[in-house]
């Protein structure tokens, strides 16, 4: 009944007749309103992957437009309602005119489709299963097709200008291409794994530091590019849910950032911006607020930002929409409460009041546990670059001054709290820096500076209880279980395909699998059958605990007798 009322509540909400007809809207509680899930798949956070006219002239090697089946063919999901109909749930526009772009939001990565018995049954928040790499690698191909080919570039140049177009304006937007390709090919050259990460899968770490520091920071005579700070992103993991990240207090897989607050969430999203297509070129400055400028050519949409954090407090975690056996559901939470060393869950994923730093909004404790997982995750947080333009660069009282190499992370951190304490202190709060220049006095100010003490601990790598390396492995976070029904593969890098497989010994768990939306309600998880992508996630066992791929670890449960497996899985369902 409370699904049927809630697809009732969704048609006549005016979300549309053709979605609903679809796809099933899991429930996912009564403060994520269709207002807001439409505000989410399309808000702008300031992410720019190229002008949408280019894109729109872009085709496949079929000769099929790049934008013709709306990317449905990575998995990217459909919104008929938008009046972009060419694009997917997660792709915003901004900008007008020439400089009107398309870029990613966080619904591209955090929004989706699980597939039982021929229904799509869509959950907001949940990780995508979407084969990213695929896209990013078709892409760099289309464009590169277009510089190869004079009658290619021509229907390009008539799709984008218009075929009355000059000569003059032809090479311009030659010379812009090819800039563009230039710097994003570097990128998908050096950064690109082999094997691929997989449907459902990425090395987002990696690629937040490959952009920023391999594209960002060097200089405008060498287009920015520093190409020697692009590694191969060999680090996969699986997309987070949404719901209750904000409530976590530490976020990100190996539990490297503080969270629980509006300023810690712009944090961590900014970084995220400069690593999912953000224009951000930060220059030396002198005599302006930390002698560098963060905004001036920083495209990050801060309002945006905030819309998109405060949504995600709204998303309520999805309710397991089929049947339930509420005998084998209290079976099941008596085993859960159970101690670790007797199969139970609580001790590391119950919950517990966390660090307050909202005054309101109170926090889940997120311990940070080595579970003898895949460390490779935690060997690329060590990575040094060099720092290119942001060499000398400090947030005083934040951040240490970078020398000409230094962490990726202390990189990137100083080019978030940079950027947010300037836009602060801008006039309007706006993105510009006309008042910068007096940020000196308005720094000295103790009671301004408190405001942005959180901050000193938004990436805390070192720290005790956050470091990401323990004497034996990696520690990863131990989040709260609401909904992990709906987040399969499971372990940190997506290894394991389902709940089921995650209970069964790791020498006896599945060394392949094929990502993909059909869902297996018993196994609770990836399917075993699955069509679409074409592709296989080949693990690895204990024996190389760093491939980035393996599905050791994490022990617990697997040793409960057959009756008590079912039961706390349909424990699990229910939460």
């Amino acid at each position: 009944m409370r699904l049927c009322a809630f697809l009732t509540t969704l048609l006549m909400s005016g979300v549309g007749v053709a979605a609903a007809a679809q796809t099933v809207f899991v429930d996912q509680g009564d403060d994520w309103t269709p207002g807001l899930r439409a505000a989410f798949y399309t808000q702008d956070q300031g992410s720019r992957i190229m002008p949408l006219a280019w894109m729109r002239a872009l085709r496949l090697p079929d000769g099929a437009p790049f934008l013709h089946d709306a990317l449905a063919r990575y998995g990217y999901l459909p919104m008929p309602d938008r009046l972009d109909d060419d694009l997917p749930v997660g792709f915003a526009i901004n900008g007008r005119g020439p400089r009107m772009a398309v870029g990613m939001t966080c619904a591209a990565c955090h929004t989706r489709e699980i597939d039982v018995n021929g229904t799509a049954y869509r959950i907001d928040g949940g990780p995508a299963i979407v084969d990213f790499q695929a896209f990013l690698q078709d892409l760099d191909a289309a464009v590169l097709a277009v510089l190869a080919d004079e009658d290619a570039f021509a229907a390009f140049a008539d799709a984008v200008l218009g075929a009355a177009t000059d000569d003059a304006a032809r090479a311009a937007l030659r010379a812009e291409v090819a800039a563009w390709s230039h710097r994003f090919h570097t990128l998908m050259e050096r950064a690109l794994p082999e094997p691929p990460w997989g449907a459902g899968r990425l090395d987002a770490v990696s690629m937040i530091f490959n952009r920023l520091a391999g594209l960002d920071i060097g200089s405008e005579t060498e287009d920015y590019l520093i190409p020697d700070n692009i590694a191969v992103a060999d680090a996969p993991t699986r997309y987070p849910f949404l719901w209750n990240a904000a409530r976590q207090d530490y976020t990100q897989w190996p539990g490297f950032a503080k969270n629980g607050n509006d300023l810690l969430g712009l944090a961590r999203n900014l970084g995220e911006v400069y690593g999912v297509f953000g224009e951000f070129h930060p220059a030396r400055k002198p005599g302006l607020v930390f002698e560098h400028d963060y905004l001036s050519r920083n495209s990050a949409n801060f309002d945006g930002l905030r819309a998109l954090e405060t949504w995600v407090w709204d998303i309520g975690a999805p309710r397991w929409p089929w049947a339930l056996d509420q005998e084998l559901v209290r079976q099941g939470q008596a085993i859960f409460n159970r101690p670790v060393s007797a199969g139970g869950c609580v001790a590391c994923h119950g919950k517990r009041r966390g660090e307050r730093r909202a005054l309101f909004h109170s926090t889940y404790a997120t311990p940070i546990l080595d579970v003898g997982t895949d460390i490779r995750e935690c060997q690329i947080l060590g990575r040094t670059v060099a720092t290119g333009v942001l060499e000398g660069a400090s947030i005083p009282l934040l951040r240490k001054e970078l020398g000409a190499e230094a962490p990726a992370f202390e990189v990137l951190g100083v080019a978030v709290i940079g950027a947010i304490i300037q836009q602060a202190t801008s006039l309007g709060g706006g993105t510009g820096i006309e008042a910068a220049s007096a940020g000196p006095e308005v720094l000295a100010d103790d009671e301004f500076m408190g405001r942005f003490d959180d901050l000193r601990g938004a990436f805390p790598i070192g720290e005790a209880g956050t470091g990401v390396e323990s004497a034996a492995g990696c520690r990863y976070a131990a989040r709260v279980l609401d909904g992990i029904w709906a987040a399969a593969p499971y372990l940190h890098n997506g290894s394991v395909p389902s709940l089921r497989a995650l209970l069964t010994p790791p020498e006896d768990r599945v060394a392949t699998y094929a990502p993909g939306p059909a869902y297996d309600i018993e196994a609770v998880g990836v399917a075993a059958g699955q069509t679409g992508f074409g592709h296989v996630i080949e693990t690895t066992g204990c024996d190389d605990l760093a491939s980035g791929n393996s599905r050791c670890g994490h022990p617990y449960g697997t040793g409960l007798a057959e009756a008590e497996k079912r039961a706390l899985l349909e424990y699990l369902k229910s939460i």
